[in-house]
């Protein structure tokens, strides 16, 4: 199948979730679908080999932090981040436009794009719709993103829709500058706006003009209520294509991934599998855990009784509290390698549910 091409292959009767396959250059992603985040080409404390027998189907790297270090001309030198990393599926690069406004040291926005000071050294450097684009494309990313503003929480309706009208511009841009590459790397939209619903909906209404090859939803998991999280992912989500996929970005808890897949949502990435688990904390089928709870210490159980990780199905909680305990490297690997089989595997379960009729 062509890459860029979304199969909806079944909807809920019950609810707006569907199951379906996005197609890509390096393989299907079945959806929906949980990535895990590989910031700077790695996810943090683990092999290529564990995720991929985590049965995650795509991860994600940074554009700000790859263009930074180690650069866009190594990667290059490589043939892209495939090849470099040492991961043959999928990859989707975030825009890197969220870390120079939340990392960088100094930045001056203008209609042209974004100037701003490294985080790691101080040196300056220049980010453009069509530079980001440019150096996705380097990276042979399947999926790329689109430079935007993410509004931070609170924000007034005047600076939320001064940046959204920024993004807009600065989208429209990418996806001229996408279009004259004969290429099947794929360009999603970011649709932007904050906690305002008619907001929302004039970047939806812009955006959906274009036939970029799937659409996100970005700026939320930004320190809003739940509340407010889920009636503009709902709100937003209602918006969109139904032929082309829709990513929730940033968002991975299982409650939320729960309610947006029955909202229609497709995709999802968090960098929260692998924090928690440097914080001794793991997500279970009971609910979180932190493992240097004294409770655990000489707890001959596993993890998660129902989860079927190499984590779960090798050591108990007693040793991963030693080992937390330890400061040893190892915990971080076993906690996290956990975490990323629940996360993938609790999505995967929703999906066969739809399949099955019963979700």
């Amino acid at each position: 199948m062509k890459p860029g091409t979304f199969e909806l292959i079944k909807h809920s009767k019950q609810s707006k979730a569907r199951a379906g396959i996005f197609h890509t250059a390096h393989g299907p992603i079945l959806t929906p679908v949980f990535m895990p985040v590989g910031t700077q080409a790695t996810v943090k404390s683990l092999t290529p080999n564990m995720i991929e027998e985590s049965s995650a189907q795509i991860i994600l790297s940074n554009t700000y932090h790859l263009a930074l270090r180690p650069g866009i001309e190594l990667i290059k030198q490589f043939g892209g981040l495939h090849r470099f990393m040492g991961w043959n599926k999928p990859i989707l690069t975030d825009s890197g436009g969220y870390q120079v406004f939340s990392l960088a040291k100094m930045r001056k926005i203008t209609p042209q794009g974004v100037t701003f000071q490294s985080h790691i050294d101080g040196s300056k450097h220049h980010f453009t719709p069509q530079s980001v684009v440019d150096l996705q494309l380097g990276f042979n990313s399947d999926i790329l993103m689109p430079l935007d503003i993410c509004t931070g929480h609170p924000s007034t309706y005047d600076q939320t829709l001064k940046d959204l009208l920024i993004t807009t511009n600065w989208e429209t841009q990418a996806f001229e500058h996408w279009q004259k590459y004969a290429t099947t790397q794929q360009l999603f939209a970011i649709v932007q706006g904050g906690m305002y619903p008619e907001l929302r909906e004039k970047s939806a209404q812009a955006l959906t003009k274009l036939d970029f090859s799937g659409f996100a939803i970005g700026g939320v998991s930004v320190g809003e209520p739940l509340d407010q999280l889920e009636h503009i992912t709902a709100f937003t989500a209602n918006l969109l294509p139904q032929n082309k996929p829709r990513y929730l970005m940033g968002v991975g808890q299982p409650g939320n991934l729960t309610f947006s897949i029955a909202h229609g949502i497709d995709m999802f990435d968090c960098v929260i599998p692998t924090r928690l688990a440097r914080h001794a904390q793991a997500l279970t089928s009971q609910g979180k855990i932190n493992i240097k709870n004294k409770q655990y210490t000489s707890d001959k159980t596993p993890l998660d009784p129902q989860c079927a990780c190499y984590t779960c199905t090798t050591f108990s909680k007693a040793y991963l509290r030693h080992l937390m305990m330890a400061k040893e490297l190892l915990g971080h690997t076993l906690m996290s390698l956990h975490n990323v089989h629940f996360l993938v595997h609790y999505v995967k379960k929703i999906r066969q549910e739809i399949l099955d009729g019963t979700f």
